[in-house]
C-alpha cells in the first residue's frame, strides 16, 4: 500500500467509523505455561531465576500482539501440569502456549493439552542464539536445551490424537516472533469465529446450489451462531429512518465515495435511507457478518430495500462486519477472515480472463471492501442489477495494485469445510466501469489453467480477494479450526 493511499484509505475508514462506530474488535484469550524438570532445581539455583525471566520476556511479547494474555505460571511437574490445564479450561483460552526453556517431561505437558480445551502451541526459544561453550557450564547449557524435550512432545501428541504444533528459535529471533504472530493471529480468527453471529438475510439465489449452506455445519465447524431474518427485518427498520438521519448519511456518502454523473438523487437518498436501517439491523441483532439476498417483485418495497443494500453494506463492511450478495454465506464469513487478519476482504467472482496479459480479471457487483482501493470509491447509478431485480446505486472500486491472496471456503462431499486460497498479484490494466469492485490479479500461470486448479478445489464461485499474501496465516488458521487447507498455484 503506498503512503498516499494508506491515508486515503485511513482516512476514509475514520470517516465511517465516526459515523456507524467500529465493530468491536475481540482480543483473542492466549493462555501461557511455562516451566522445567524439577530435579534441576536444587542441583544448579540459577537455573529457575533464569527460566521465570525468559518467561516473562515471553509473556512481554506475546501481550504486544494485543492479547487477553492468561498466565498459568510455572510448572514443575505433572501435578502443576495438569492445574494449570484445569485453570486454562475455566480461562476458555482460544490457543495455549506451553514455553520449553529446559528440559521437561512430555508427562508434564500432555495433561495441559488435554485439559485446556484450546489448541496448544510448543515454543522452544533459548536465550541467545548460541551458547558460550566456553564459559558454560551444565547449569547454563540447561537453560538453551528446551528444543531436546520437543520431539518427545511431539510424540506423545501423535499417540494421543492431539494435534501438535511447535515454534523453535531464540528469545529475540525475529523468525520465531513472526511464526508465533502467525499463530496468534490464526488464534484471533478462531476467537471471532468462536463468538460470532452471522446473520442469513432473504433466500437463497435461484439455482445457485453451490451457496447453500448448512446452517449447523457453520456452527459446528466454525463456531459462532446463525441468526436467520427476513427481509421485512430490514424493511421495519427503513421505514423508522428519520428525514434527518437520512440526510446525514447522504452527507457521508458525499465524503467517503466520488459521484458518478449518472446518479439519481431519489436513488441516493433511498440507498442512504436503507444504509440507515441497515445500521439497525445489525445492532440490534449484534451482527459480525451478513449475506443477503431478496427477489422481489414489481417495484414494490421488498424489491426496492433489497436493491438498496449495496451503499449501506459496503460502509459495513469498512467497518469490520462483512456483506456478501446472493446468499453467500461462506463468502461473508472468509470476508470477515480476511478482515480479522487485517487483509480486507472483498466480495469477488471471476468476470473474465485476459490472456493477452495472463490475468484473471475479478470483481462482483454489490458491496465493496472500500479499504482496499486504489482510489476513493465510487458510486454509479444503474437502472438494471445483472440478473437482479432492482435498480440504484451501485459501488464501483479499483482494487489496489500489490500482493494479493483469493480465499474462499468450500465444502466436501461430507459437509466438511476446506479453505481454499492462491496468492497472486493484483497488476495494472483496463477495468470495467459498471459499478463492479474490480481487479486483474496475476496467478503466474496461464489465467485458463489456473480458473481449472481454482474451480477444482471445491471453492464455491464467490470468495474473498484478500490484500497481501496470507497462504500461511490462513494455513494456521484453517490448522486451528481443524478444518484442511488447500494451495492452489502454478
Amino acid at each position: 500500500m503506498t503512503d498516499r493511499a494508506d491515508t486515503e484509505a485511513s482516512d476514509t475508514i475514520a470517516s465511517i467509523a465516526q459515523a456507524l462506530g467500529g465493530r468491536p474488535v475481540r482480543q483473542p484469550r492466549v493462555g501461557l505455561v511455562s516451566g522445567g524438570l524439577a530435579a534441576y532445581w536444587p542441583q544448579f539455583p540459577e537455573l529457575r531465576p533464569r527460566i521465570e525471566r525468559t518467561a516473562a520476556r515471553v509473556a512481554e511479547r506475546l501481550r504486544d500482539f494485543d492479547v487477553e494474555l492468561v498466565d498459568a505460571g510455572f510448572i514443575s511437574d505433572e501435578t502443576e501440569g495438569a492445574e494449570a490445564g484445569d485453570r486454562l479450561r475455566t480461562a476458555d483460552c482460544d490457543l495455549v502456549v506451553v514455553l520449553l526453556s529446559t528440559y521437561l517431561t512430555s508427562a508434564m505437558v500432555l495433561p495441559i493439552a488435554q485439559r485446556a480445551g484450546a489448541p496448544v502451541l510448543v515454543i522452544d526459544l533459548q536465550p541467545s542464539p548460541a551458547m558460550d561453550h566456553a564459559s558454560f557450564d551444565t547449569g547454563d547449557w540447561l537453560a538453551y536445551c528446551g528444543q531436546c524435550a520437543v520431539p518427545e512432545v511431539g510424540s506423545v501428541f501423535r499417540r494421543a490424537g492431539i494435534a501438535f504444533r511447535s515454534v523453535t528459535g531464540h528469545l529475540e529471533d525475529a523468525s520465531a516472533w513472526a511464526r508465533i504472530e502467525r499463530w496468534i493471529d490464526a488464534a484471533r480468527v478462531r476467537a471471532v469465529l468462536r463468538r460470532a453471529r452471522h446473520g442469513l438475510l432473504g433466500h437463497l439465489y435461484p439455482g445457485m446450489l453451490d451457496v447453500s449452506t448448512d446452517l449447523a455445519l457453520v456452527s459446528t465447524q466454525l463456531g459462532g451462531h446463525v441468526e436467520v431474518l427476513e427481509i421485512d427485518d430490514l424493511r421495519v427498520r427503513v421505514e423508522d429512518v428519520s428525514e434527518a438521519d437520512a440526510r446525514a448519511r447522504v452527507a457521508l456518502a458525499r465524503s467517503v465515495f466520488t459521484l458518478d454523473g449518472s446518479v439519481d438523487g431519489d436513488d441516493l437518498a433511498w440507498a442512504a435511507r436503507v444504509s440507515v436501517g441497515l445500521d439497525r439491523l445489525v445492532d440490534d441483532f449484534r451482527l459480525d457478518s451478513l449475506a443477503y439476498y431478496h427477489r422481489g417483485l414489481r417495484g414494490e418495497t421488498h424489491e426496492r430495500v433489497a436493491a438498496g443494500m449495496i451503499l449501506g453494506a459496503s460502509l459495513q463492511t469498512a467497518r469490520g462486519v462483512a456483506m456478501a450478495g446472493e446468499f453467500e454465506l461462506r463468502n461473508s464469513i472468509a470476508m470477515l477472515v480476511a478482515d480479522t487478519l487485517g487483509a480486507g476482504g472483498s466480495f469477488t467472482e471471476i468476470q473474465a480472463l485476459d490472456f493477452r496479459g495472463d490475468v484473471v480479471e475479478m470483481g462482483h457487483d454489490g458491496p465493496a471492501h472500500l479499504l482496499m482501493g486504489s482510489a476513493a470509491p465510487m458510486l454509479r447509478g444503474l437502472g438494471v442489477f445483472h440478473g437482479k431485480r432492482g435498480w440504484g446505486v451501485s459501488v464501483e472500486l479499483d482494487v489496489r495494485e500489490g500482493p494479493a491472496t483469493a480465499f474462499g471456503i468450500g465444502q466436501e462431499r461430507d459437509g466438511s469445510y476446506v479453505f481454499v486460497a492462491s496468492e497472486g498479484e493484483v497488476v495494472p490494466g483496463p477495468h470495467l466501469q459498471i459499478g463492479n469492485t474490480t481487479s486483474r490479479v496475476d496467478f503466474g500461470c496461464h489465467p485458463g489453467e489456473w480458473v481449472d486448479a481454482w474451480s477444482a478445489s471445491g471453492v464455491d464461485h464467490h470468495w474473498a480477494l484478500a490484500s497481501g499474501h496470507q497462504a500461511a496465516r490462513l494455513r494456521a488458521t484453517a490448522e486451528l479450526l481443524g478444518l484442511e487447507f488447500r494451495s492452489v498455484s502454478a
